[in-house]
């Protein structure tokens, strides 16, 4: 007598059947084109930062008229698109965390032509995130999915992704509410925001960039519908989450907003990953150990490197250089003494307020 089983084990045992191997230049590939990715947007960031300090200290024309800001643009776009392949070529749970090449990279880009100091900090948390990098290249899973139509919508009606998809959009939604209607500004509900939407971007961009990747190898995906729903949810999902990023650079310092996304990206990635693709099935419970400790690894090295990042010095536009004032020889002393309680606080701009009021009456 055979044995009896299910209908919709049949057809996953099936699917999985068609499309999981072992190919380890496949795999290294991935790994490589996201390195090389997350190396192109260092680059590129270092040199929108050099156009920036540049124009700036010229003074003459706006940013987005230097040929070297275009460059920086240009080599970001390539950086990220390279990351869009590297999905279709390797985990998802493994792409996400290599992010902390690019933080890496632009440490030493910035040391090196940008002139900045190093600190103790750089050199320890680059050893935490190399440490970490390597961990999680070695104990990753390196089973590789071609990811078909097929496959993506078995996955997305799968029950443990659809109970995922409601507890995120309900944990969406009180955020959202705590966000906008109850004035919560704290960096944590505005990255958690980020987060939650990166979880879907990963999703669909490994179904896009993994069925393009099967269409140029010969099986043409385009044809389905589930490609462009995935295509929709990549462009909404990307769009939604550079707005709440931007919001949260104007409210919050640089030094946190690039820690706490790195991180919080990285979890929804990984989780994403386990969820929808999953990508952990049948690895063994040390892998997954090592994994995460490389994952924590690379989190403390890329909290050292951000943390307390010198700032390009912009000239304060609202006071004009005491010596530059037209018509004047000199000027009043309106600096308060060093040893006063009010040098250096918001009574000092206050009081050379008043001075500049009295001279005009």
């Amino acid at each position: 007598m055979a044995n009896s089983s299910s209908p919709q084990t049949s057809t996953a045992q099936a699917l999985r059947a068609e499309i999981l191997e072992n190919p380890f230049q496949t795999y290294l590939l991935g790994i490589v084109i996201s390195i090389c990715g997350n190396v192109l947007i260092s680059i590129s960031l270092n040199i929108q930062k050099y156009a920036h300090v540049r124009q700036s200290q010229r003074g003459s024309r706006p940013y987005y008229t230097s040929l070297m800001w275009w460059c920086g643009v240009l080599l970001m776009g390539i950086g990220e698109l390279g990351n869009f392949a590297a999905y279709g070529f390797a985990p998802a749970s493994l792409i996400a965390p290599l992010g902390c090449v690019s933080v890496m990279a632009s440490a030493i880009i910035s040391v090196l032509f940008l002139k900045e100091t190093v600190r103790a900090s750089d050199i320890v948390g680059g050893s935490l995130a190399i440490t970490g990098t390597y961990l999680l290249v070695t104990f990753a899973p390196h089973t590789t999915t071609h990811i078909t139509a097929h496959l993506v919508q078995y996955y997305a009606m799968s029950w443990h992704f659809l109970l995922y998809l409601f507890v995120e959009v309900v944990a969406f939604c009180i955020l959202l509410y705590l966000y906008k209607r109850r004035n919560v500004k704290h960096i944590v509900v505005v990255m958690l925001l980020v987060a939650l939407l990166a979880s879907l971007t990963v999703i669909s961009v490994k179904a896009v960039s993994g069925m393009i990747t099967e269409t140029i190898k010969g099986q043409l995906q385009l044809i389905y519908p589930i490609f462009y729903v995935m295509v929709v949810v990549m462009v909404t999902s990307c769009a939604f989450q550079i707005k709440f990023l931007n919001q949260a650079m104007k409210m919050f310092d640089a030094t946190e907003v690039v820690p706490i996304n790195f991180v919080f990206f990285t979890a929804s990635a990984i989780v994403a990953g386990i969820v929808f693709y999953q990508e952990f099935e049948g690895l063994a419970l040390l892998n997954i150990f090592m994994f995460l400790f490389g994952c924590l690894l690379s989190f403390l090295g890329v909290f050292l490197i951000a943390r307390n990042r010198p700032k390009i010095k912009q000239q304060d536009r609202n006071f004009i250089a005491m010596d530059r004032i037209p018509g004047r020889r000199h000027t009043d002393k309106v600096q308060p003494e060093e040893k006063t309680q009010t040098y250096g606080s918001l009574a000092a701009k206050l009081m050379c307020n008043r001075a500049g009021q009295a001279d005009d009456s």
